[in-house]
């Protein structure tokens, strides 16, 4: 179960991922249950995306909700 801090941070990676510090401990947590990855862009700055299980995830909270 995600915390609620931990299910804003998702909803942050999804919807601005440019705006997420990269020093969140819920980061840390979302990236231990595998659902954020952090993406080297081609520019060489890093930006934190969800992955298929942490879109999969979002999509069953909102439908539940």
């Amino acid at each position: 179960m995600l915390s609620p801090h931990e299910f804003a941070t998702l909803l942050l990676v999804k919807d601005a991922p440019n705006q997420v510090e990269m020093d969140r401990e819920e980061l840390d947590a979302l990236l231990e249950r595998q659902l954020v990855q952090l993406e080297r862009l081609a520019s060489g700055n890093e930006e934190w995306r969800l992955t298929e299980t942490g879109d999969t995830a979002l999509r069953a909270i909102k439908r539940l909700s």
